[in-house]
């Protein structure tokens, strides 16, 4: 029975999905980005263990604030009851489980949609970030303007086996997320509810390593050729010794 009623909740919710996703112009696609022949592309979304790292949050929120309307109306029940005033209480009862119950449910589907919207790209050179249904934000970083790289996982977090990795740019060191903590600005990309944080962030640092080497050689390249001596220069440079000796013989004598 429990199998058959997750089939038709999954079945409704891929639904609503499809309905939202076309009324808002929500891609259902990944990101992309631009590739070299013969480079690499990964695209990921976040681990299952934060869809249920998400709905505990919000299972354990639900009950602390239902509990909260239940007790304020069970309550202004009894005092409206005592006073004679029963059929008060019966009209303040449809409202009351309307308040409770229907915000519910579009948390819930919230859920799934923050959950489905949220995505990941990588290539050989940058970094991309997508989340997002009624607002989409999208974030692009390159390896090269890399500062720090870290990962952190809370409690709650190591419960359900993942963590975020936080990448943080040039001129990053004042940024801070949203509300939540968990969007991105321009300063701070944030890959969250991932099950292999330590993978990602050595992907990360290798490919952050590889850019740094590539730039340090193309330094030494453009200093080579910025210092090597042409034969016009050397021929500059014995006519100013001609020059000089010709000036000193003239003083000499």
């Amino acid at each position: 029975m429990s199998a058959i009623v997750h089939r038709a909740s999954e079945w409704m919710y891929r639904g609503l999905w499809r309905v939202l996703g076309d009324l808002f112009l929500v891609p259902h696609d990944p990101p992309t980005l631009p590739v070299r022949p013969g480079e690499a592309i990964d695209s990921f979304q976040p681990g299952e263990g934060f869809l249920r790292y998400l709905k505990f949050w919000f299972w354990f929120l639900l009950v602390f604030f239902d509990l909260i309307f239940a007790a304020a109306y069970a309550g202004i029940a009894a005092t409206l009851c005592t006073k004679g005033l029963w059929w008060v209480s019966a009209i303040l009862l449809p409202p009351t489980l309307f308040i409770i119950v229907v915000p519910d449910i579009f948390a819930y589907i919230a859920i799934h949609l923050r959950y489905d919207t949220t995505w990941y790209v990588m290539t050989d050179r940058s970094l991309r970030i997508r989340r997002g249904i009624w607002a989409i934000h999208e974030v692009t970083i390159t390896y090269e303007n890399i500062q720090n790289i870290r990962v952190r996982s809370g409690p709650v977090q190591r419960y359900f086996g993942i963590a975020d990795v936080m990448v943080e740019t040039a001129g990053g060191g004042g940024a801070h997320a949203g509300k939540g903590g968990q969007n991105t600005t321009g300063h701070q990309g944030v890959i969250e509810g991932v099950g292999n944080a330590i993978e990602i962030r050595d992907r990360i640092m290798a490919h952050l390593k590889q850019s740094q080497t590539a730039g340090l050689g193309d330094d030494r390249d453009h200093v080579a050729a910025a210092t090597s001596w042409t034969p016009a220069h050397m021929e500059a440079l014995r006519a100013i010794r001609d020059e000089i000796r010709k000036t000193k013989l003239a003083i000499d004598g």
